[in-house]
């Protein structure tokens, strides 16, 4: 089952990147702004469900979808460009196994646990 959710987080970081090359910015932005959602991380600094809570808000393809569709009908690029890194930054993440965060703390997530103690 990983290798499924591995291929369709690679071929929605494609359209990612797709949606992007249609938007008015230079190519290098999307690579700028890439890990920019990881700022979210910093939630943790306030405890285990704000840190959950911030983390997912920031990579829940929902959100940036959200954003995509609000900026395309608003006619407003930067949301739109929003949208397209946090959909590129989320699936870039669950390419490599890591999902939305659970209130029992950073190394819990959608897809199992993550890091050194992922067995425990």
């Amino acid at each position: 089952m990983t290798n499924f959710i591995k291929l369709e987080a690679a071929a929605l970081f494609g359209l990612s990147f797709w949606l992007f090359t249609l938007l008015p910015f230079d190519g290098w932005w999307f690579w700028a702004l890439l890990l920019a959602p990881d700022i979210s991380m910093s939630g943790y600094l306030f405890g285990k469900k704000t840190g959950a809570v911030c983390y997912n808000l920031f990579h829940h393809q929902a959100v940036a979808v959200i954003l995509f569709l609000s900026g395309w009908y608003l006619h407003q690029d930067y949301l739109q460009l929003a949208g397209v890194v946090l959909l590129a930054h989320s699936n870039m993440d669950r390419f490599f196994g890591y999902g939305l965060k659970t209130f029992q703390g950073f190394g819990y997530t959608h897809l199992g646990r993550i890091g050194k103690d992922k067995t425990v």
